[in-house]
């Protein structure tokens, strides 16, 4: 098994620079660690870069001399591109070492992931994490992980900076598929937000005061609490992209298809998505659900 992380000591690799992986990254600096990063542009990552990261060029030189590499890109294809591309990290990672995806993917691509970095020597773990933006900021993101115990326990450091709530699901892909009961779980709960506040509009409700008595009781949600505000002030910057969202509920359906398992609500909340992609909606957050809804019941004259 890997040695336990340990700042000033342990060296990491960071694939990926966006809304979420910025975050995640600058608490991995601020804990003392040695970072080397890359993204698809450089100034994703210049503000890292200024805070103390060392950047790198490619995935692959990334990854040459460190200990534990992260990957936090978007798609599937960018995840298998970025670790088992021409230029793929894993093929550069040392034996010993540890390559943890933290990319909401598909779990049979965690498991070729695990399989691949095995036959050079190399650690594997699925851990895809939840708590959007807000969660990436403050540290306190749930984070789902696949692999093997002693691995997840050398690694576990690290994750303690980046998240609150931080599990060890199973083997390979055992993280990915708990991604995929969360995003099930926040389909509905935000279309639920979304029509509740549609609701309140309509009815010539306070929408703050009305949020003041639902937030605490049975209705009570982290899209609540968190999404709801953002709607009412109109703020639909991406805490998580409609594109990534919708792909995730994808991977989902198609996991539950495999398993001939019927999800109607997940595919209704999904179709809602693709709606709200069609709009060109989709590199806003998932609270702008709410436009897509509102537009299927126009106001009268």
């Amino acid at each position: 098994m890997p040695p336990r992380t340990e700042p000033g000591l342990s060296r990491i690799g960071w694939i990926g620079a966006g809304v979420m992986g910025a975050s995640m990254c600058g608490h991995l600096l601020d804990a003392g660690y040695d970072v080397t990063v890359t993204s698809r542009t450089r100034a994703k990552a210049q503000a890292l870069v200024d805070r103390g990261a060392t950047w790198a060029e490619t995935p692959g030189a990334v990854a040459a001399d460190r200990d534990v590499l992260f990957t936090m890109v978007g798609y599937p294809s960018e995840v298998e591109e970025v670790l088992l591309g021409d230029d793929g990290a894993v093929a550069q990672l040392a034996p010993g070492s540890v390559v943890v995806d933290m990319t909401s993917s598909r779990p049979a691509l965690a498991v070729t992931i695990a399989e691949a970095a095995a036959q050079h020597g190399v650690h594997a773990l699925d851990a895809p994490v939840s708590g959007g933006d807000v969660g990436a900021r403050a540290g306190t993101l749930s984070i789902m992980v696949g692999g093997e115990q002693g691995v997840f326990d050398a690694v576990r450091p690290c994750f303690d900076v980046m998240g609150k709530t931080v599990v060890l699901q199973g083997p390979a892909g055992s993280g990915q598929h708990t991604k995929l009961v969360n995003q099930t779980l926040v389909a509905g709960n935000i279309v639920a937000v979304c029509e509740a506040l549609l609701y309140a509009q309509r009815a010539g409700l306070d929408v703050p005061t009305v949020l003041e008595s639902v937030s605490s009781g049975a209705a009570a949600s982290w899209a609540l609490s968190n999404l709801a505000p953002r709607i009412v002030a109109g703020d639909y910057a991406p805490g998580f992209f409609v594109d990534h969202f919708v792909k995730d509920m994808g991977i989902a359906l198609d996991e539950a298809a495999r398993m001939q398992l019927a999800l109607p609500g997940l595919a209704l909340a999904r179709q809602l998505y693709i709606a709200l992609q069609a709009q060109g909606h989709g590199g806003d957050g998932t609270q702008a659900l709410i436009l897509a809804l509102e537009a299927m019941s126009p106001r009268t004259p």
